[in-house]
């Protein structure tokens, strides 16, 4: 005895009638005349890129650096320290914080302290003592 049984799902705004049959349909909710909405649909979102989920270089046409991605000459200061006239500042802080750590400049009590030694107090205005969100402001006015 087949038995047709008609319901429709309410789905993002749009209505998908389902017409389902006990013989065929294998994934058929089950329908209870006591609650008259069916069990929620899980559907799985797939995201589209956008515009604004496009990345920077793809958009910039030839791959320029910008920003603080870009070289830019140095302090004779900051080259004594990185060795090179040009650099970006990911670059510098790169090299600043290679510096710290291969010199043991650490506060062991406090690792968010760096005790400067003479070539960070070059740069850090001849502070002794510097906060680690401290360093990419101090070293602003060495790129010029």
């Amino acid at each position: 005895m087949a038995m047709s049984m008609s319901m429709s799902i309410s789905v993002s705004g749009g209505l998908i009638s389902t017409f389902l049959s006990g013989e065929t349909a294998s994934f058929a909710v089950p329908f209870s005349s006591s609650s008259p909405c069916p069990r929620p649909v899980h559907l799985r979102v797939v995201r589209t890129p956008t515009l604004a989920t496009a990345s920077k270089q793809a958009s910039t046409g030839k791959g320029e650096l910008r920003g603080i991605m870009k070289p830019r000459r140095v302090s004779p200061e900051m080259q004594a320290l990185v060795g090179l006239p040009e650099i970006s500042r990911t670059q510098a802080l790169k090299l600043i914080w290679a510096h710290i750590k291969e010199n043991n400049l650490q506060d062991p009590e406090n690792k968010k302290i760096i005790v400067c030694d003479e070539k960070l107090k070059k740069i850090f205005k001849g502070r002794d003592r510097v906060g680690f969100l401290e360093i990419a402001g101090l070293i602003t006015p060495h790129f010029l």
